[in-house]
Parts: C-alpha cells; structure tokens; sequence
C-alpha cells in the first residue's frame, strides 16, 4: 500500500494530467490509508490546481486543460466528501458564505474550488452556482443573512458586475449586514478597493484565510 506521501504525489499528478480516474481512485486510497481528507485536497488536489492555474497564466496550458484539471478535482472531491460530512457535524460552523460566479459568466472552476476549500475550512456554504442574477445574490443575503457573499468573475466583461452586488445591496438596506468577497482571473485588490468589496480571495487558501481573518474565526 502506498505512503501517505505517494498518495498526496499520486493526487497532484492526477491534477496535472487532467486524469479524473486517477483522481477518483487516489481519493478512495487516501480513505483507505486513513489519510487526512483535508490535507489531500491542500497538498494534492489544489497543489495541482494552483501548477496548472500558473502555467495557464504563463500561456504554456489553455482554458481547456485548466477546465480538465478542475473535472479532475471534482472527481477526487466529491469521493472524499461524504467523509469531510460526516467530519464536520461533529465541529461547529463558523459561519455562512453564499457564493456564486456573476451573471453573464458560465464559468465555475474557480468558485467550485473556493467552495470546497471553505466547506472543508468549517463553514456553511450556500452554492448559488454560475451565471447567478445580480438580484439572487441581494435575496439570498436578505434570506440566509450569510456573514459573506462572494462573488467570481473570470472575464473581464462581467467583472463590472461586480460593482452591482455592491450598489444593489445598499439600495436594499443590507450592505452593512454582510461582507462581501471577490475574485476570478481578471479581479485584483485594486479592483476590490475601488467597488467597495471587504475581502479579495486571489486563490482558494488565500480566500478561506482572509474569511476567517475578516470574521474573526
């Protein structure tokens, strides 16, 4: 039976050769060797993520693979959560993040890896999916009073969207009740400043730690 180490290794590779097979079978050995299902998704599955979100960034891999590798996450990941479940009912939430990608984009990869990553962290997450209506994300902080609503955008064109959820949230008397996150390929701390936004996740781990920091958990 492989290490803990190799199974990590094997994870990372299966992201990195876009190979949903792999990443399924790597995920139920991880379950069998007892290995850590957080440390899996940290260390091996968004290792790889991150490997080829820098080569898609240097031009050497296209929004094609990136999408593949993101197939390949969710597969491994959606083996490991039944165990990550029954792990957090037993600890106590640390709070509520509604999240989903703006309207005109179709685009999830990014959001689905923020979600998992921040379920996995110990929050409530509400997935609100992709090409979510400016007026869902008003409703749903309205219904769901989450301590964070946080959107993504990966083109340019629907970034400006973003700037809605801020303006609509005011108009509707809520904005002081929730803190608002961004993100998404062409989103920057720039960016986030000049919308208003509270919290700019520029990756998965960065996104969870700056939650945890702005809420104070």
């Amino acid at each position: 039976m492989a290490n803990k180490e190799e199974i990590i290794a094997k994870a990372k590779e299966a992201i990195t050769d876009f190979d949903d097979e792999l990443a399924e079978e790597v995920a139920n050995e991880a379950l069998a060797a007892g290995v850590d299902p957080v440390e899996l998704i940290e260390k091996g599955f968004t290792a790889g993520m991150e490997e080829v979100g820098e080569k898609f960034g240097q031009g050497e891999l296209f929004l094609p693979h990136v999408l593949a590798a993101a197939e390949a996450m969710n597969a491994g990941i959606k083996v490991i959560t039944p165990e990550m479940e029954r792990r957090k009912s037993q600890t106590k939430s640390l709070g509520t993040v509604a999240i989903g990608t703006i309207e005109g984009d179709i685009h999830s990869i990014g959001k689905d890896i923020v979600a998992s990553m921040l379920n996995i962290a110990g929050f409530k997450v509400v997935d609100l999916g992709r090409d979510v209506p400016i007026k869902t994300f008003v409703e749903k902080v309205k219904e769901l009073k989450p301590q964070v609503v946080a959107s993504s955008a990966l083109m340019t064109t629907t970034m400006v969207n973003q700037i809605q959820i801020e303006e609509q949230l005011k108009e509707a008397g809520v904005r002081d009740q929730v803190k608002t996150m961004v993100g998404g390929a062409p989103v920057t701390q720039d960016w986030a400043d000049k919308i208003g936004a509270d919290i700019y996740g520029e990756s998965a781990n960065d996104a969870v730690a700056k939650v945890k920091a702005a809420l104070s958990v």
